[in-house]
């Protein structure tokens, strides 16, 4: 299951444009859109500090927004 911290990022202005203009829902938002996050790379825990590094590093805003942990949960995606 992965575990999302929403406050990890901001959204965009466009997706609360979206959102007012549409009336979508939040959990709809982030079923569809990515929410201004981007590409999402999963890695060991233990590699994320030298990851996030790397990524700065080259010139990309890079941050942690979570986790994946064994679950018996039907439901794969968890926004916090």
């Amino acid at each position: 299951q992965a575990v999302i911290n929403e406050s990890s990022w901001q959204w965009r202005g466009v997706f609360h444009w979206l959102q007012q203009q549409g009336n979508v829902t939040r959990h709809e938002m982030y079923r569809t859109f990515n929410c201004g996050v981007g590409m999402v790379i999963a890695l060991p825990a233990s590699q994320v500090a030298s990851a996030l590094e790397v990524l700065k590093s080259h010139g990309e805003n890079a941050w942690e927004i979570g986790m994946i942990k064994a679950s018996d949960s039907e439901q794969r995606v968890v926004i916090e």
